[in-house]
């Protein structure tokens, strides 16, 4: 079965976006990240990324966030017989139910594949979000992989992974306007289109100071006004836009322009896996188990079966 595709505008931006609004206090560095495995010099305002292209020419290229410099060393797993895994009911291409009942999605294939690299049974059981916390709380579940965002305030519940993804923001423009690079210099006097009171207001705010922020309440309005040449170019979740970029509802008209941003001030430290706090040997084996599944390539796999254009 082909991965759904949905608006992601209610879903994302909550939990990447909005939330991260509550870490703008934080200032840490960009995670280690490298390009062909070397690194490079990166222009201001641009992540240091990681990418693995497909095997076949062409091929999008996929991000990694983990350092082959910091290989893990592989955790005694032998405490380790089951690990049950909890995600959510309905957020797609992440979970979902698949057409046997079972749960899917990228989350639960990449659970799948952390078991088969650890040797260790898992099951894995889906419930509403709000009720996740909770669960894993009252010790009816071992770890939450759902798309999870790693803030302060969850962080005081539960201990998490390191990150397996990020919601970057990317600025996207329509095709005969695209640009290779985003720089505040080349949108001076430009319009930007903007979620209000998102993290990406703020990041534009901070840093693209000489371009002319119009604010919109909904994704809908916003990506018109792109369509109808309101505005020059929007920012915004760039998973979000990815699924619009090629979806139905954009109309071909318009494509990503520039590279993401992954400030982790703005847009938060990433997407973990959460375990109970203090669950430091299953937190240390699956640290391990996504390593080494990003290693084989079978994160990259993954990533291209669920993201037909890349959100990086």
């Amino acid at each position: 079965m082909q991965p759904q595709m949905v608006n992601f505008s209610n879903r994302i931006p909550h939990r990447a976006a909005h939330a991260t609004l509550r870490a703008l206090c934080l200032v840490t560095a960009l995670l280690p990240w490298r390009v062909d495995a070397q690194t490079q010099p990166v222009p201001p305002l641009a992540p240091n990324l990681s990418l693995q292209s497909g095997s076949q020419p062409g091929a999008q290229a996929v991000p990694g966030f983990w350092d082959p410099r910091r290989r893990p060393e592989r955790p005694d797993l032998s405490r380790l017989t089951v690990i049950r895994f909890l995600t959510e009911t309905d957020y797609p291409p992440f979970n979902y139910t698949g057409p046997d009942g079972n749960p899917a999605g990228f989350n639960v294939d990449l659970a799948r594949a952390l078991c088969e690299e650890i040797k260790v049974t898992c099951t894995i059981q889906m419930r509403r979000f709000e009720t996740l916390l909770d669960a894993i709380a009252s010790n009816r579940g071992d770890a939450i992989i759902a798309s999870m965002a790693v803030t302060p305030a969850i962080r005081a519940r539960v201990d998490f992974t390191d990150p397996y993804y990020r919601a970057p923001g990317r600025f996207v423009a329509r095709k005969d306007a695209v640009l290779k690079e985003m720089r505040p210099e080349y949108l001076e006097g430009r319009k930007i289109g903007v979620i209000a009171g998102t993290a990406h207001e703020a990041f534009l705010k901070a840093m693209f100071t000489d371009a002319t922020l119009l604010t919109f309440q909904s994704d809908d309005a916003l990506r018109q006004a792109l369509r109808k040449g309101e505005v020059d170019v929007i920012f915004g979740d760039a998973i979000a836009l990815a699924f619009w970029v090629n979806g139905t509802d954009s109309g071909d008209c318009c494509a990503f322009s520039g590279g993401p941003f992954i400030e982790s001030r703005f847009f938060g430290e990433g997407i973990g896996i959460a375990v109970r706090r203090g669950n430091d040997t299953l937190r240390q084996a699956l640290n391990w188990a996504l390593f080494r599944t990003w290693e084989k390539g079978r994160y990259t796999d993954l990533w291209l079966k669920y993201f037909s254009i890349s959100p990086f």
